[in-house]
Protein backbone atom coordinates (compact mmCIF):
# COMPACT_ATOMS: atom_id res chain seq x y z
CA UNK A 1 0.00 0.00 0.00
CA UNK A 2 0.74 3.53 -0.23
CA UNK A 3 0.90 4.99 2.90
CA UNK A 4 0.59 8.38 3.44
CA UNK A 5 2.34 9.48 6.64
CA UNK A 6 1.68 12.69 9.07
CA UNK A 7 4.37 13.55 11.43
CA UNK A 8 6.93 11.10 9.83
CA UNK A 9 10.19 12.96 10.92
CA UNK A 10 8.59 13.03 14.68
CA UNK A 11 9.40 10.66 17.50
CA UNK A 12 6.61 7.84 16.89
CA UNK A 13 7.11 8.73 12.92
CA UNK A 14 10.43 7.84 12.69
CA UNK A 15 9.95 4.67 14.37
CA UNK A 16 6.63 3.83 12.05
CA UNK A 17 8.47 4.45 8.77
CA UNK A 18 11.14 1.45 8.79
CA UNK A 19 8.02 -0.82 10.27
CA UNK A 20 6.03 0.26 7.75
CA UNK A 21 8.66 -0.57 4.52
CA UNK A 22 9.97 -3.60 5.70
CA UNK A 23 6.55 -4.83 5.79
CA UNK A 24 6.08 -3.92 1.98
CA UNK A 25 4.27 -0.63 2.36
CA UNK A 26 5.30 2.50 0.27
CA UNK A 27 5.85 5.61 2.72
CA UNK A 28 5.04 9.25 1.55
CA UNK A 29 5.92 10.98 4.56
CA UNK A 30 4.99 14.91 5.51
CA UNK A 31 7.52 17.14 6.39
CA UNK A 32 7.53 21.04 6.48
CA UNK A 33 12.20 21.20 6.58
CA UNK A 34 14.58 20.24 3.94
CA UNK A 35 16.23 18.75 6.61
CA UNK A 36 13.12 16.38 7.25
CA UNK A 37 13.12 15.55 4.03
CA UNK A 38 16.61 14.48 3.57
CA UNK A 39 15.85 12.14 6.45
CA UNK A 40 12.52 10.39 5.05
CA UNK A 41 14.68 9.79 1.25
CA UNK A 42 17.59 8.33 3.73
CA UNK A 43 15.06 6.45 5.48
CA UNK A 44 13.11 5.06 2.19
CA UNK A 45 10.34 7.04 1.91
CA UNK A 46 8.73 9.36 -0.78
CA UNK A 47 8.72 13.24 0.39
CA UNK A 48 5.74 15.41 0.85
CA UNK A 49 5.93 18.51 1.96
CA UNK A 50 3.40 20.28 4.25
CA UNK A 51 2.18 21.41 7.54
CA UNK A 52 -0.74 20.43 9.79
CA UNK A 53 -1.22 24.55 9.17
CA UNK A 54 -2.00 23.87 5.55
CA UNK A 55 -4.97 21.15 4.90
CA UNK A 56 -4.26 21.28 1.46
CA UNK A 57 -1.50 20.05 1.92
CA UNK A 58 -2.80 17.58 3.98
CA UNK A 59 -5.78 16.96 1.37
CA UNK A 60 -3.28 16.18 -1.45
CA UNK A 61 -1.32 13.77 0.43
CA UNK A 62 -3.78 11.99 1.62
CA UNK A 63 -5.51 11.59 -2.38
CA UNK A 64 -2.20 10.03 -3.46
CA UNK A 65 -3.06 7.59 -0.42
CA UNK A 66 -4.09 4.18 -0.59
CA UNK A 67 -4.46 4.56 2.96
CA UNK A 68 -3.50 7.45 5.66
CA UNK A 69 -1.55 7.30 8.88
CA UNK A 70 -1.90 10.80 11.22
CA UNK A 71 0.64 11.11 13.91
CA UNK A 72 1.40 14.71 13.89
CA UNK A 73 0.47 16.73 16.79
CA UNK A 74 1.36 20.34 17.66
CA UNK A 75 3.58 19.37 21.01
CA UNK A 76 3.28 23.14 22.41
CA UNK A 77 1.22 21.96 25.65
CA UNK A 78 0.67 25.55 26.77
CA UNK A 79 -1.37 25.66 23.93
CA UNK A 80 -3.06 22.36 24.18
CA UNK A 81 -6.53 23.51 24.07
CA UNK A 82 -6.06 25.41 20.95
CA UNK A 83 -3.39 22.13 19.54
CA UNK A 84 -6.65 20.10 19.92
CA UNK A 85 -9.07 22.08 18.03
CA UNK A 86 -5.81 22.50 15.22
CA UNK A 87 -5.71 18.35 15.21
CA UNK A 88 -9.61 18.29 14.81
CA UNK A 89 -8.85 20.51 11.32
CA UNK A 90 -6.46 18.49 10.12
CA UNK A 91 -8.41 15.10 10.61
CA UNK A 92 -11.29 16.64 8.53
CA UNK A 93 -9.12 17.67 5.95
CA UNK A 94 -7.09 14.13 5.48
CA UNK A 95 -10.67 12.75 5.45
CA UNK A 96 -12.23 14.88 2.99
CA UNK A 97 -9.33 13.17 0.49
CA UNK A 98 -10.55 9.98 0.98
CA UNK A 99 -14.19 10.12 1.54
CA UNK A 100 -16.60 7.75 -1.10
CA UNK A 101 -13.57 5.11 -0.48
CA UNK A 102 -12.45 1.91 2.02
CA UNK A 103 -9.01 3.37 2.26
CA UNK A 104 -8.31 3.89 6.10
CA UNK A 105 -7.75 6.72 8.08
CA UNK A 106 -5.97 5.82 11.51
CA UNK A 107 -5.88 8.54 13.56
CA UNK A 108 -4.13 9.26 16.85
CA UNK A 109 -5.44 10.31 20.59
CA UNK A 110 -4.80 9.46 24.48
CA UNK A 111 -5.71 7.04 26.11
CA UNK A 112 -7.10 9.00 29.09
CA UNK A 113 -10.16 9.52 26.34
CA UNK A 114 -11.34 6.02 27.47
CA UNK A 115 -11.21 6.20 30.71
CA UNK A 116 -14.16 5.84 33.17
CA UNK A 117 -15.10 5.67 36.76
CA UNK A 118 -12.15 6.19 38.93
CA UNK A 119 -9.14 4.33 39.39
CA UNK A 120 -10.41 2.07 36.46
CA UNK A 121 -8.88 0.93 33.24
CA UNK A 122 -9.12 3.10 30.28
CA UNK A 123 -10.73 0.85 27.93
CA UNK A 124 -10.76 0.64 24.19
CA UNK A 125 -14.74 0.82 24.64
CA UNK A 126 -15.14 3.78 26.09
CA UNK A 127 -16.07 6.51 23.86
CA UNK A 128 -17.32 9.71 25.63
CA UNK A 129 -18.37 12.40 23.41
CA UNK A 130 -18.32 15.09 26.54
CA UNK A 131 -15.32 13.85 28.05
CA UNK A 132 -13.59 17.09 29.73
CA UNK A 133 -9.85 16.79 28.36
CA UNK A 134 -9.27 18.96 24.98
CA UNK A 135 -7.53 16.23 23.20
CA UNK A 136 -11.09 14.57 22.91
CA UNK A 137 -11.08 16.53 19.73
CA UNK A 138 -9.44 14.69 17.99
CA UNK A 139 -11.71 11.65 18.61
CA UNK A 140 -14.87 13.83 18.14
CA UNK A 141 -13.42 14.66 14.24
CA UNK A 142 -12.89 10.85 13.24
CA UNK A 143 -16.48 10.12 14.99
CA UNK A 144 -17.97 12.78 12.32
CA UNK A 145 -15.96 11.24 9.32
CA UNK A 146 -16.96 7.69 10.34
CA UNK A 147 -20.36 8.71 10.41
CA UNK A 148 -20.02 10.27 7.07
CA UNK A 149 -18.76 6.55 5.87
CA UNK A 150 -14.83 7.03 6.18
CA UNK A 151 -12.97 4.52 7.09
CA UNK A 152 -11.23 5.88 10.70
CA UNK A 153 -10.00 4.29 13.17
CA UNK A 154 -7.79 5.34 16.26
CA UNK A 155 -4.55 4.82 17.91
CA UNK A 156 -4.35 6.08 21.74
CA UNK A 157 -1.43 6.53 23.04
CA UNK A 158 0.02 6.39 26.65
CA UNK A 159 3.01 7.87 27.54
CA UNK A 160 5.44 6.45 24.67
CA UNK A 161 9.40 5.96 25.34
CA UNK A 162 12.86 5.21 24.64
CA UNK A 163 15.57 6.52 26.68
CA UNK A 164 15.87 9.50 24.73
CA UNK A 165 12.17 10.46 24.84
CA UNK A 166 9.12 9.33 27.06
CA UNK A 167 5.95 11.71 26.71
CA UNK A 168 5.11 14.14 28.81
CA UNK A 169 8.11 12.77 31.49
CA UNK A 170 10.59 14.78 29.31
CA UNK A 171 9.40 18.42 29.85
CA UNK A 172 9.28 16.94 33.52
CA UNK A 173 13.35 16.69 33.84
CA UNK A 174 12.82 20.16 32.46
CA UNK A 175 11.16 21.10 35.84
CA UNK A 176 13.36 19.03 37.76
CA UNK A 177 16.61 20.35 36.39
CA UNK A 178 15.11 23.86 36.86
CA UNK A 179 13.49 23.40 40.53
CA UNK A 180 16.30 21.38 41.80
CA UNK A 181 13.77 18.48 42.89
CA UNK A 182 12.29 15.44 41.60
CA UNK A 183 8.56 15.89 42.84
CA UNK A 184 5.64 13.86 42.71
CA UNK A 185 1.72 15.41 44.04
CA UNK A 186 0.56 14.16 46.98
CA UNK A 187 1.52 10.23 48.17
CA UNK A 188 2.41 9.53 44.43
CA UNK A 189 0.04 6.73 43.88
CA UNK A 190 -1.67 8.32 40.90
CA UNK A 191 -0.46 6.03 38.17
CA UNK A 192 0.51 6.48 34.39
CA UNK A 193 0.41 4.15 31.12
CA UNK A 194 3.58 3.73 29.55
CA UNK A 195 4.17 1.65 25.99
CA UNK A 196 7.56 1.67 24.28
CA UNK A 197 8.02 3.61 20.95
CA UNK A 198 9.04 0.03 18.69
CA UNK A 199 5.44 -1.36 20.05
CA UNK A 200 3.60 1.70 19.17
CA UNK A 201 4.91 1.46 15.93
CA UNK A 202 3.82 -1.67 14.73
CA UNK A 203 0.74 -0.98 16.42
CA UNK A 204 -0.55 1.90 13.98
CA UNK A 205 0.90 -0.37 11.30
CA UNK A 206 -1.88 -3.29 12.10
CA UNK A 207 -4.11 -1.07 13.03
CA UNK A 208 -4.00 0.14 9.26
CA UNK A 209 -3.68 -3.11 7.92
CA UNK A 210 -7.02 -4.14 10.00
CA UNK A 211 -8.72 -1.21 8.39
CA UNK A 212 -11.49 -1.72 11.11
CA UNK A 213 -14.07 0.97 10.87
CA UNK A 214 -14.71 2.67 14.17
CA UNK A 215 -11.77 0.47 15.95
CA UNK A 216 -10.46 2.32 18.71
CA UNK A 217 -6.48 0.40 20.14
CA UNK A 218 -4.04 1.12 23.12
CA UNK A 219 -0.55 1.04 22.44
CA UNK A 220 -0.50 0.38 26.30
CA UNK A 221 2.84 -1.86 27.59
CA UNK A 222 2.22 -1.16 30.71
CA UNK A 223 -1.26 -0.52 32.84
CA UNK A 224 -0.05 2.18 35.03
CA UNK A 225 3.57 3.44 36.75
CA UNK A 226 3.32 5.58 39.79
CA UNK A 227 3.86 9.14 39.70
CA UNK A 228 6.01 8.40 42.97
CA UNK A 229 8.13 5.97 40.89
CA UNK A 230 9.11 8.20 37.95
CA UNK A 231 10.26 11.02 39.97
CA UNK A 232 12.29 8.54 42.48
CA UNK A 233 14.30 7.17 38.69
CA UNK A 234 14.69 11.09 37.61
CA UNK A 235 16.03 11.25 40.89
CA UNK A 236 18.96 8.88 40.43
CA UNK A 237 19.70 9.98 37.23
CA UNK A 238 19.68 13.96 37.94
CA UNK A 239 20.84 13.25 41.29
CA UNK A 240 18.32 15.25 42.49
CA UNK A 241 16.31 15.09 45.98
CA UNK A 242 12.82 13.49 45.50
CA UNK A 243 10.28 15.43 47.24
CA UNK A 244 6.00 15.19 47.53
CA UNK A 245 4.38 18.21 47.04
CA UNK A 246 0.65 19.38 47.52
CA UNK A 247 -2.17 19.31 44.68
CA UNK A 248 -2.16 23.25 45.54
CA UNK A 249 1.79 23.40 44.70
CA UNK A 250 1.26 21.93 41.56
CA UNK A 251 0.59 24.70 39.00
CA UNK A 252 3.14 26.84 40.68
CA UNK A 253 6.01 24.03 40.49
CA UNK A 254 5.16 22.42 37.17
CA UNK A 255 3.99 25.30 35.05
CA UNK A 256 1.35 23.73 32.66
CA UNK A 257 2.69 20.09 33.45
CA UNK A 258 0.49 21.42 36.54
CA UNK A 259 -2.87 19.88 34.61
CA UNK A 260 -1.68 16.66 34.37
CA UNK A 261 1.05 15.62 37.09
CA UNK A 262 -1.55 14.54 39.31
CA UNK A 263 -3.94 12.78 37.34
CA UNK A 264 -4.67 9.17 37.87
CA UNK A 265 -5.04 7.21 33.97
CA UNK A 266 -4.04 3.48 34.23
CA UNK A 267 -5.17 2.24 30.96
CA UNK A 268 -5.74 -1.16 29.35
CA UNK A 269 -5.02 -2.77 26.36
CA UNK A 270 -6.01 -6.30 26.46
CA UNK A 271 -8.85 -6.12 23.66
CA UNK A 272 -5.98 -4.39 21.75
CA UNK A 273 -3.95 -7.50 22.18
CA UNK A 274 -6.75 -9.62 21.47
CA UNK A 275 -8.36 -8.13 18.33
CA UNK A 276 -4.36 -7.47 16.61
CA UNK A 277 -2.70 -10.20 17.62
CA UNK A 278 -0.15 -7.40 18.89
CA UNK A 279 1.72 -8.25 22.33
CA UNK A 280 4.02 -5.49 23.55
CA UNK A 281 7.61 -6.38 23.89
CA UNK A 282 9.76 -3.25 24.33
CA UNK A 283 11.64 -2.65 27.62
CA UNK A 284 9.17 -1.08 30.19
CA UNK A 285 8.94 3.03 31.24
CA UNK A 286 11.52 2.94 34.48
CA UNK A 287 14.36 0.62 32.20
CA UNK A 288 14.31 3.25 29.68
CA UNK A 289 14.54 6.47 32.54
CA UNK A 290 16.84 4.48 34.28
CA UNK A 291 18.94 3.86 30.84
CA UNK A 292 18.60 7.80 30.34
CA UNK A 293 21.38 10.31 29.95
CA UNK A 294 20.26 13.14 31.96
CA UNK A 295 23.25 15.04 31.39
Amino acid sequence: MRIFLTGATGFIGAALVPELIKAGHHVIGMTRSDAGAQALSKAGAEVHHGSLEEPDTLRSGAAKADGVIHTAFDHDFSRFMENCEKDKRAIAALGAALKGSDRPLVITSGTGMGSGSHGELASEDVFNASHPNPRIASELAGHELLEQGVNVSVVRLPQVHDPLKQGLITPLVAVAREKGVSAYVGDGLNRWPAGHVSDAARLYRLALEKAAPGARYHAVGEEGISSRAIAESLGRGLKLPVVSISAEEAAAHFGWLGMFVGLDMPASSALTQTRLNWHPTGPTLIADLDQARFV
